[in-house]
């Protein structure tokens, strides 16, 4: 390990503080995103983490002031991370004794911190030094991470550039998988962020197919075409883009209630000023950090030189015309199983091990010297036997006490590691009486009639027939178990990103590489659970009526009666609530954090049940005529639930809308059965 002497310390100090206050603003190549001057020292704080400090080194720094770094760490590769915590402890504890010594009012100062002193400026009040005493931060370097990720970039550039295009979004956008996983497509956080673009799993769910066979978060094509929607969302909900982009980590509901609490839209405003225990260093810092990987990517070979970039991926897509098994669809295709799995990435371990079909309606990459086919010749060549009209449900065993793996195989006639597999668990893991282990499917008993589907004449024709109009939806109900599924998951994830939220910075790669692959330590956990409703009770015990919600919800959240909510309101009996209506409520017989989470609940269960089933394609506009409302509006565009329209329009208010207004309204496609 190599830690500066204190001698190297105090000029590097200088220099460093120098350094980071004297870069030129960075120039945007468009007028969508610049770099606001007051945010400089954070982008080039950024700038010196992704470009000069590798994963072996890293600075104690102010937390706030990011001009501010106190001293480089530099440790040999045989240091444990236990001995590096030790060893930033040690130091962060002699930079707070030298700032406790400045806000005593010493005046016998060393020339450590004098150093110190010159650093915080003139102005600097002793209040100021006591608070520097409580956040001294320490920061690992991203420089080998960051060069990692220009490499793979390559790749995908391309398709994220036309795709961003398409959705009429800056180009600029493009380079904020280099903040979320370093490009990374097989990145997996510990909070479940998943993929180029870090979805969770109830984000990803409105723009994706997750679920057992493929999870599409894993493909960064189809990842990116998600965070495309989800980007303009953010945007349609804020109107600004650095707004829009720190949405991306604070959430867009996050987002509007900073905005509304200071009274400005004003980013660099919000980013020194907004108070609130969920808008941490990762939320204050997302923004600065993806302008100082866009400076860095627009000039890659100042700060990168001789870098490696990897050929763009080239591929042919085809539309599958039913379920089929992916064995089948080897055999009919003559590509190597290895190969196919290393073109589509979202296959689970459930599709691989059998146990389910790759789907319906599914885009299945192929090499790009498979040429010629097309849904109706992939029809034609599988046996009739393979194609399914849905998915097959997955079997389960019920754990008994005694069972093993190994009895468990030979009597369901599979082997030990197909049922490993198909359990993300070890061949020699313990298994607990009262569980469900998931069975394979059975080659020889399919789970539905085989159908020949009548089928579309490509991929490209059948994604430009998909996005030339919302189709009609029905907002049936999921099957019971889905809905369970993913309400689970969504508690599993809250439960994963309060986990992480406690815990220490990551001090060495392998930590980072454990927590997650966002290059802004903590990022990556708030923004994939992003909430389009402001659940948050203000000052004066009220809050924003959403779509939905009635009365009788409220009261029931509370503990009381609807004409105990209704007198506190003075509405008279039988009288409506329209959606963005401010309504005070009692919190005298459940607390607002209580209220709040019944909400919440409610709200998850809503869009639970209906994204099992469906996944938003694009947006469209519609004008508001005379005699309109949230209702009419919701039914006569695809009959959609009033919520989804509500989050798509946060800033109209449905319960006086006027004729003339312009409405977005999200288009909605509905999954095949399974």
């Amino acid at each position: 390990m190599v830690i500066r002497s204190p001698r190297h310390f105090i000029a590097a100090l200088l220099v460093t503080a120098l350094a980071l206050g004297a870069a030129a603003p960075v120039a945007a190549a468009e007028a969508h995103i610049t770099v606001p001057p007051q945010l400089q020292p954070e982008v080039d704080f950024w700038i010196k983490v992704y470009t000069e400090i590798s994963t072996g080194e890293g600075f104690l720094h102010d937390a706030d002031d990011l001009g501010i770094v106190y001293r480089t760490l530099r440790f040999t590769k045989d240091v444990s991370s236990r001995e590096r915590r030790d060893a930033i402890d040690r130091e962060r504890e002699k930079i707070e004794t030298m700032l406790k010594h400045l806000a005593a009012g010493a005046s016998n100062l060393s020339d450590d911190e004098k150093a110190v002193a010159k650093a915080f400026g003139e102005g600097a009040t002793r209040a100021r030094y006591a608070e520097a005493a409580r956040n001294v931060r320490f920061q690992l370097g991203q420089s080998d991470r960051f060069r990692e990720g220009l490499e793979r970039a390559s790749q995908w550039q391309a398709h994220i550039a036309q795709t961003f295009a398409n959705q009429g979004l800056p180009a600029e956008l493009a380079v904020l998988p280099h903040v979320e996983s370093s490009f990374d497509p097989t990145a997996y956080s510990k909070v479940g962020a998943a993929g180029l673009w870090q979805f969770m799993r109830g984000t990803g769910r409105r723009y994706l197919r997750i679920d057992e066979a493929v999870d599409e978060r894993m493909d960064p094509f189809r990842a990116t075409e998600a965070a495309a929607q989800l980007l303009d969302y953010n945007y349609r909900a804020l109107g600004t883009w650095p707004l829009a982009l720190t949405a991306y980590n604070h959430g867009a509901a996050g987002m509007r209630r900073a905005v509304d609490k200071l009274g400005t839209n004003d980013i660099v405003k919000i980013i020194h000023n907004y108070q609130s225990a969920s808008f941490g260093f990762a939320s204050r810092n997302f923004f600065p950090s993806f302008l100082a990987a866009l400076t860095i990517d627009r000039d890659k070979d100042k700060y990168f030189p001789k870098l490696q970039q990897r050929p763009e991926l080239e591929f042919t897509e085809v539309e599958l015309p039913a379920y089929v098994p992916l064995q089948a669809l080897e055999k009919a295709l003559k590509v190597d199983h290895d190969k196919l799995v290393q073109l589509n990435p979202a296959f689970r371990p459930a599709l691989l091990a059998g146990s389910a079909y790759v789907p319906k309606g599914y885009l299945l990459r192929l090499p790009a010297d498979a040429t010629g086919w097309t849904s109706a010749r992939l029809a034609q060549q599988v046996p009739a036997a393979n194609l399914y009209a849905s998915q097959p449900r997955p079997r389960v065993h019920r754990v008994q006490k005694g069972d093993s793996l190994s009895l468990i195989a030979a009597r369901y006639g599979t082997s030990v590691t197909t049922l490993a597999s198909l359990n993300n668990m070890s061949v020699k893991g313990v298994l607990r009486a009262g569980t469900n282990l998931r069975l394979p499917a059975q080659a020889t008993a399919p789970a539905s009639a085989p159908v020949i589907a009548a089928v579309k004449p490509s991929a490209p024709a059948a994604r430009a027939a998909r996005a030339a109009a919302a189709p009609a939806v029905v907002a049936e109900a999921a099957p019971a178990e889905e809905v369970s599924q993913v309400l689970a998951e969504q508690q599993e994830e809250s439960a994963a990103i309060a986990r992480i939220a406690e815990q220490p910075e990551p001090v060495s790669a392998a930590e980072a590489e454990e927590e997650g692959p966002s290059l802004v330590p903590g990022g990556g956990a708030v923004a994939r659970a992003s909430e389009s409703i402001d659940y948050s009770v203000d000052d004066a015990s009220r809050i924003r009526v959403a779509a939905e919600e009635t009365i009788g919800h409220y009261a029931d959240w509370l503990g009381t009666s609807a004409s105990a909510v209704r007198r506190l309101n003075n509405l008279r009996f039988g009288a409506s609530i329209a959606q963005g209506r401010r309504i005070k409520l009692d919190f005298s017989k459940v607390s607002e954090a209580q209220f709040e989470s019944k909400r919440r609940a409610f709200h998850e269960q809503l869009e639970a049940a209906f994204f099992a089933n469906h996944r938003i394609v694009g947006t469209q506009v519609r004008v508001a005529r005379s005699g309109d409302s949230l209702w009419t509006l919701s039914q006569n565009n695809g009959r959609l639930p009033t919520w989804l329209v509500a989050h798509y329009n946060p800033d109209i208010d449905f319960g006086t809308l006027r004729a003339g207004l312009e409405i977005v309204i999200p288009k909605v496609e509905l999954l095949p059965p399974g």
